[in-house]
């Protein structure tokens, strides 16, 4: 077959081109510019970037083919496998990158010392043990940590479970002067919806009527 690459909208794709292309797929603008098919830059235009990278893997084979010259076929082939590989590494590698960050996170909050406030309060709570029974393991946190300097604030909640049963810990804790305090903790049954309070702050005292 005559060797038609560079010749424009209307140059003819061989057949066995004319299919999916990862690297296109993958590294969108990059891939693009590199092969002088500059409509991947779309990737930079909001909206138009949430479909393109599904327009080029379609299109691009064909598009790359008609906008530049390639020795043959199979040079062009041989391309493209290059690039879906190059594409595959980058993927892998970013989400390497994501897990790092989220166990990174994760172990920065199990490790934070209002979660260890948090399930310190847990275990020495007679009615909070008495509902799930002994061992109580703990799950991850989730939520967030403040801090400015000596001041802070965290709103954490962890999963509990003993044989009994299971339920969350839900927590807010204040920094003042460097050191941590936990405000008020709360253990919430999955089963049932009562909650027990571990910590409980002086507002909740006054809005309850509860004596400390």
């Amino acid at each position: 077959m005559e060797n038609t690459s560079g010749g424009g909208d209307t140059a003819a794709v061989p057949l066995e081109i004319d299919r999916w292309n990862w690297g296109a797929f993958l590294l969108t603008w990059i891939w693009g510019v590199c092969n002088n098919t500059f409509i991947a830059l779309l990737m930079f235009v909001p909206v138009a970037n949430i479909v393109m990278p599904f327009v080029l893997g379609a299109r691009g084979s064909a598009w790359a083919w008609r906008n530049r010259r390639w020795a043959s076929i199979e040079a062009f082939q041989a391309t493209q496998r290059k690039w879906a590989r190059w594409g595959l590494v980058i993927l892998l590698l970013w989400v390497l990158l994501m897990v790092g960050i989220f166990a990174a996170v994760f172990a920065t909050l199990k490790h934070s010392e209002p979660y260890q406030l948090g399930v310190r309060a847990l275990h020495a709570n007679p009615e909070g043990i008495a509902l799930l029974g002994e061992p109580i393991e703990t799950g991850l946190p989730m939520g967030g940590i403040q801090t400015s300097g000596p001041v802070g604030e965290a709103n954490l909640s962890f999963s509990a479970e003993g044989p009994r049963g299971e339920a969350t810990v839900h927590l807010r804790a204040v920094r003042s002067l460097g050191q941590w305090q936990v405000e008020r903790a709360v253990l919430e049954d999955a089963k049932s919806g009562r909650r027990i309070e571990l910590v409980e702050d002086a507002a909740h005292h006054e809005a309850t009527g509860v004596e400390p």
